[in-house]
């Protein structure tokens, strides 16, 4: 059982997202999100009592899709694997990001995966309150990772009742590995992105 502790989502990081406006104007969308550099802090934070001894583990084999800028990540602990990609639009703005963490955990421990996904829903929904949006998210529910059994979340992001950005979140542990996919976009690039997203998910090598 993880045991949560209070105070530990405070996001210090701001994501860059370009959302189209109803007609032809453009909003600079700056969100306090954790999901990015806080994102792994949050992650590491909640499998703290869980890591195992430093373990220099593979990466999980990531088919990103084409035309997605794949982002260099500076390292973090031996038990973190984290990689990310992004895709921008015409004019180099960062509309999508997908981060997968990977943690190692330390053998023969129980992990509440819905317990992390709660609590991270909960850090990345107040990150979004703090800087003035409103946010939706649904139940967690029964999904897939790679060949993996996992749980999931979306959120949807409004402003003024505008729906700007979604944000999902997906968890998964096999044996000794924990498994956090997040990814968020501009609305309407989320919904275009549905195909490329499922197949990044499907072809995960875990």
């Amino acid at each position: 059982m993880i045991r949560m502790r209070a105070g530990i989502a405070k996001p210090n990081a701001r994501l860059a997202l370009w959302a189209a406006g109803p007609q032809t104007s453009m909003l600079n969308l700056r969100v306090s999100v954790v999901m990015i550099r806080p994102f792994n802090a949050l992650f590491v934070c909640l499998f703290s009592s869980l890591l195992a001894a430093p373990v220099l583990a593979d990466p999980p084999n990531i088919t990103w899709p084409a035309g997605w800028e794949v982002e260099a990540l500076p390292d973090t602990t031996p038990e973190v694997s984290r990689q990310r990609a992004v895709k921008n639009d015409a004019d180099g703005n960062q509309v999508m990001v997908m981060e997968l963490t990977m943690t190692q955990v330390e053998a023969g421990h129980q992990v509440n995966v819905p317990g992390v996904l709660l609590e991270m829903r909960k850090s990345i929904q107040k990150g979004f309150f703090q800087s003035g949006y409103q946010s939706v998210c649904n139940k967690v529910h029964p999904a897939t990772l790679g060949s993996l059994d996992a749980l999931e979340t979306t959120c949807t992001i409004t402003e003024n009742g505008r729906h700007v950005l979604s944000q999902t979140l997906v968890a998964a542990v096999e044996a000794d590995k924990a498994y956090v996919l997040s990814y968020a976009g501009q609305a309407e690039v989320y919904k275009a992105s549905a195909d490329e997203i499922v197949a990044v998910r499907n072809s995960l090598k875990l």
